[in-house]
C-alpha cells in the first residue's frame, strides 16, 4: 500500500518566460509558493523529468531549481523516496501580510516625518528660485578635477583603509584655522568632526542630547528637516516665536523643562531676520542656567553683504554649551556632502563614536582633494567669487521684483534667500500657484509653521532663494511673474 502523500503541486500555474533564465525564474516560483502556503511541509513535489515534462523544459533546468532550494533549507528528500517540501516549524504567509506589517511598523515614523514635513530639498537643476542652491556654475571644476587627479594617481596605502571617524586630521586642522581666522571662533581641530552635510551634524546631536519625551525648542518658523529630526528622535517640539531681533528669549524661558534649542541665528531658516547681541548673551545665560545645549546652525554665514560676516553665537560662548554646524554645501555644492561639527570637548568621542556606528568616516579621497582645495588657497578666493555674485543675484531681483503688484521685498544684508511677508494663506498659495504655472518656483513661508498646542495660525509669506541663477535667468523669472500677476 502506498502511503506517500500525493502530489499538490499545480504546474498549471507556473508560466517561464524563456527570454529569461529559466531555472531562477522556477526556483522563485517554487519559494513564492513554499512561503506562502501553497505548498505546506512534508508535501511531495513531483520527480524532475516529470515536472520538465509538463512545463515545457529541460530537466536539468528543474534540477538546477531544485538544488537550489535544496541548499536554502526549502526542500528535503531521500534517494528512492522523493522530493518533499521542509518543515519549516513556520505557518505559510498569507501574500500582502509582510507589506501589511512593515506598513505597520513604519506607521509611528511616518506620523512624525508628516507632521513636520515637508523637510527634503527639491532635487534637479537649478532654477529661479529655489531655495538653498548657490552658484554651481562657478565653481572651479578644472582646479577640483586637477586635485582629484593628483590624489588618486598615488594615494598612500594609509588613504585606502578605514579612516578615523572624526574626518581627514589636515581637513579639521584647516577648518579650525579658517574658522578662528574668517568667523572669530577660536577651536581646536581636536573639537572639529567631519560630517555628511550639517544634516548629519544635526542628527547626531540628536542622538546624543535627545531622550523619548525631552523638550526641544525650535524657532518658529522653522528649519523642518530639523524639526523632522528631532522628532523622529522622540522629542516634544517647542516652537519659540521670532520677531525683529531673532528668537524669542524671554518665551524660551518660559519653558519649564528644555534642555536643548536649535537656531540659526546668523540668518534665521526662513525670516532671515539677525539674532541680536542682547537676545545672543540671553540665549547664553539662559543655557548656562539651566545646564541646557544650543545647537547653532550657520548654514549661510559666509554671505554677508555690508561688513564682514558676523561672528557666530559660538564665538561668545565660555561655558562649553553651543555645537556649531557649518556646511560646505552654500559655498560649493551640495552634492559634494561634507559639513562640519565644532563640539565642546567633552562631545568629541562620544559624537565620532557615533559617525562610526552610521557611516564610519566620510569618503577619504573628497575629504583630501577639499583639504588640498583649502590649503592652496582656492577655498578662500572661491568665497570671494561667490559672495560679489550672490549680491549681483540679489540685486537683479531686487531690481526688477514687482512690487506693485504683491508689495516691496525687504532688504536683505545677509544670505541666499529673502522672505516676503503676506496678509493671508490663501493669498501665498495664490501667487504660489500662478508662479508655477509660468514656471518659476516660489516656496510658501507657512510650510516652516511648527504647529504648536494653542493651535495658533502660520504667518504666511513667500520665500524666495535668488543664488542659484545668474542675472539674466533671475530677469527672465521676474518677467514671467510680472505677467502672471498683473
Amino acid at each position: 500500500m502506498n502511503t506517500r502523500p500525493p502530489l499538490l503541486l499545480e504546474p498549471a500555474g507556473i508560466r517561464l518566460d524563456p527570454r529569461q533564465g529559466l531555472a531562477r525564474q522556477l526556483y522563485q516560483a517554487l519559494r513564492e509558493r513554499i512561503l506562502d502556503g501553497r505548498m505546506a511541509s512534508r508535501m511531495r513535489l513531483p520527480a524532475s523529468r516529470e515536472l520538465a515534462a509538463t512545463l515545457g523544459i529541460s530537466r536539468n533546468t528543474v534540477v538546477r531549481a531544485y538544488d537550489q532550494l535544496y541548499a536554502e533549507g526549502y526542500l528535503e528528500g531521500r534517494v528512492g523516496d522523493g522530493t518533499y517540501v521542509a518543515e519549516l516549524g513556520v505557518a505559510g504567509m498569507p501574500r500582502g501580510a509582510a507589506p501589511a506589517a512593515a506598513a505597520e511598523a513604519a506607521l509611528p515614523i511616518l506620523a512624525r516625518l508628516r507632521s513636520h514635513g515637508p523637510g527634503s530639498p527639491r532635487a534637479g537643476p537649478p532654477r529661479a528660485f529655489r531655495l538653498g542652491i548657490p552658484a554651481f556654475d562657478l565653481f572651479p571644476f578644472e582646479t577640483w578635477a586637477r586635485l582629484q587627479a593628483q590624489f588618486w594617481r598615488a594615494p598612500s596605502p594609509e588613504r585606502l583603509g578605514y579612516g578615523a571617524p572624526a574626518g581627514d586630521p589636515r581637513l579639521r586642522e584647516l577648518i579650525a584655522a579658517y574658522l578662528g581666522n574668517a568667523r572669530g571662533l577660536r577651536c581646536t581641530p581636536e573639537q572639529v568632526l567631519i560630517t555628511s552635510g550639517a544634516q548629519q551634524a544635526i542628527a547626531l546631536c540628536a542622538q546624543l542630547l535627545v531622550q523619548a519625551g525631552d523638550e526641544v525648542a525650535l524657532e518658529n518658523h522653522c528649519y523642518r528637516s530639523a524639526a523632522q529630526i528631532f522628532a523622529v528622535a522622540g522629542a516634544r517640539l517647542q516652537g519659540i516665536a521670532v520677531d525683529d531681533d531673532g528668537l524669542d528669549t524671554r518665551q524660551l524661558a518660559g519653558l519649564t523643562d528644555c534642555r536643548l534649542a536649535y537656531i540659526t541665528p546668523s540668518h534665521q531658516y526662513p525670516t532671515g531676520v539677525t539674532l541680536s547681541l542682547a537676545r545672543r548673551l540671553e540665549l547664553l545665560d539662559w543655557a548656562g542656567r539651566n545646564r541646557a545645549w544650543i545647537i547653532e546652525d550657520d548654514y549661510d554665514g559666509e554671505y554677508r553683504y555690508s561688513g564682514t560676516p558676523l561672528a557666530p553665537l559660538a564665538a561668545l560662548d565660555r561655558a562649553g554649551r553651543v555645537l556649531y554646524l557649518g556646511t560646505f554645501s552654500k559655498i560649493a555644492f551640495p552634492a559634494l556632502r561634507l559639513g562640519y561639527l565644532v563640539a565642546p570637548p567633552a562631545l568629541v568621542e562620544p559624537l565620532s563614536q557615533l559617525r562610526a556606528l552610521g557611516m564610519r568616516h566620510s569618503e577619504t579621497g573628497t575629504q583630501a582633494v577639499l583639504a588640498e582645495f583649502i590649503a592652496q588657497g582656492h577655498f578662500q578666493r572661491h568665497i570671494r567669487r561667490m559672495r560679489r555674485a550672490a549680491q549681483a543675484r540679489r540685486d537683479a531681483l531686487l531690481d526688477g521684483w514687482p512690487a506693485q503688484a504683491v508689495g516691496a521685498l525687504p532688504q536683505v544684508q545677509a544670505g541666499l534667500h529673502v522672505c516676503l511677508p503676506l496678509a493671508s494663506v490663501a493669498r501665498e498659495r495664490e501667487l504660489i500657484e500662478q508662479a508655477a504655472a509660468v514656471g518659476v518656483e516660489l516656496s510658501a513661508l507657512s510650510d516652516y509653521w511648527l504647529p504648536g498646542p494653542a493651535r495658533e495660525p502660520p504667518r504666511a509669506g513667500l520665500v524666495l532663494g535668488f543664488a542659484g541663477v545668474d542675472e539674466e535667468q533671475v530677469a527672465m523669472a521676474l518677467a514671467k511673474l510680472r505677467k502672471v500677476w498683473q
